[in-house]
């Protein structure tokens, strides 16, 4: 069964949406599509809050995610998410996939 993570950014004056287009142009992005484990990791843009950017990241399994989140990349994305001085809010589900 697979987990979903949905992070919504949110910031000011454009600062979301120019985290995620710096973290598409920096590579990180890639590298963690790369990851073992890895099943989805894409960035949408609500329609009704120009602020916010969701991430839908999706994993095989807790320990695929537990081992991004103990990656060097999960600093380099705090470092711009800091950068871009964004709050965070979480939500994590299981899939209902079969495996």
């Amino acid at each position: 069964m697979s987990l979903i993570v949905n992070i919504y950014y949110t910031g000011k004056d454009g600062s979301a949406k120019k985290f995620a287009e710096e973290m598409v142009s920096s590579g990180i992005v890639d590298r963690v599509r790369e990851e073992d484990g890895n099943e989805r990791y894409e960035y949408f843009f609500p329609m009704d809050d120009s602020e916010t950017v969701m991430l839908i990241d999706k994993w095989k399994n807790e320990e695929a995610l537990d081992i991004h989140h103990k990656s060097e990349m999960m600093k380099e994305i705090a470092d711009l998410r800091n950068k871009y001085h964004l709050s965070m809010k979480v939500e994590k589900f299981k899939s209902l996939e079969e495996e």
